[in-house]
């Protein structure tokens, strides 16, 4: 496990566990500060991946702050609570806790948390659609519907259903639009010429 899992709160320095449980004040490593910092041995206990809560059963060790009878084996990046291995919500090498996950994803602050994309491929197949009810839009948009559907083609897709049939189709749209118009354009130029 990560020994540095503590911030130092006047630097904002990540403090070694050469710091911790020590009976005077020792200095941050970083800027000097006088740091007396106290934790459970649970913290630097290294934990498995999709283990269940232990029950606690030493004295000195912590409990889970959403179930007491567990062991902690790590403590929340974002409030500092101590977690069993059910409450863990691994994220990015962090942990938080199920309470700091939702109101981070909420408040946009926890990152690496997609809750929402941008649908590309559902741009460029309205850009390639729409304009035909009024046909000299298409003049613009053919263009920018083919640029966003080829940009876009391997931008993430929906969380649910990924698919590129959209992109295929705004695809296929507009470059049949974008010749009718290199069509119209030069029978046009064809005949000024004549």
């Amino acid at each position: 496990m990560n020994n540095a899992l503590i911030l130092c709160p006047k630097c904002r320095a990540w403090l070694l566990q050469g710091v911790f449980n020590q009976p005077d004040f020792v200095a941050c490593p970083a800027c000097a500060a006088p740091l007396q910092v106290e934790v459970f041995p649970a913290m630097f206990r290294k934990r498995d991946a999709g283990q269940s809560g232990e029950a606690v059963v030493a004295d000195g060790e912590s409990s889970c702050f959403y179930h007491p009878r567990k062991r902690a084996v790590v403590s929340c990046d974002g409030c500092g609570r101590f977690l069993c291995a059910l409450c863990d919500c691994g994220l990015n090498e962090r942990h938080f806790c199920p309470a700091c996950l939702e109101s981070g994803r909420s408040r946009g602050k926890v990152q690496g948390l997609a809750h929402q994309r941008t649908r590309y491929d559902k741009i460029a197949l309205a850009l390639a659609l729409y304009p035909m009810l009024i046909f000299y839009l298409t003049l613009i948009t053919a263009p920018i519907a083919l640029f966003v559907a080829i940009r876009y083609w391997k931008a993430p897709t929906a969380l649910l259903r990924p698919t590129r049939s959209r992109y295929i189709a705004a695809i296929v749209i507009s470059v049949l639009q974008i010749g009718g118009w290199v069509a119209f354009f030069s029978s046009v130029s064809i005949t000024w010429n004549s």
